[in-house]
């Protein structure tokens, strides 16, 4: 019997508190808006501290899945693409409203499920979250991860 792989254990744990649709759509919606407000954070340190925190992410993603990590490179440079296009005194405050506004709808969907964000046991689930999000992407699209 094969044991199955790291990120399926990861997405299984991630689910168990993440199944009242209510709480997807919210985190639909917000986890895809902290991760762009975190960059936009990060971009206005320094741009290259966005992407250096993309290339760590996806180098944890590649070793997760390959497919997930392509779809998330997809994903960061979109993200750090719209943020080199915006008027840079506008990142930071932007990001950082949008960034809080996306935390309270994600504690919201967790009172609304009853149970306790995923991340609050294991820090990892911070980067798992997207995949979450991307993985339902994926089932809808018939790609394999």
């Amino acid at each position: 019997m094969t044991q199955p792989r790291t990120i399926d254990v990861l997405l299984d744990q991630y689910a168990d508190s993440h199944r009242h649709p209510t709480n997807e759509l919210i985190h639909f919606v917000c986890v895809p808006v902290i991760v762009f407000t975190l960059l936009g954070i990060l971009w206005s340190i320094h741009p290259l501290t966005a992407v250096l925190a993309c290339a760590a992410a996806l180098g944890y993603y590649f070793k997760l899945s390959r497919p997930f990590a392509f779809g998330m490179l997809a994903m960061a440079c979109a993200m750090l693409a719209l943020l080199a296009a915006m008027p840079p005194m506008t990142v930071l405050p932007l990001s950082i409203a949008i960034f809080f506004v996306a935390w309270i709808g994600q504690f919201i969907g967790h009172k609304i499920e009853g149970k306790k964000p995923s991340f609050m046991d294991d820090l990892r689930f911070l980067l798992i979250g997207p995949l979450f999000v991307l993985g339902f992407l994926y089932r809808r699209l018939r790609v394999a991860y």
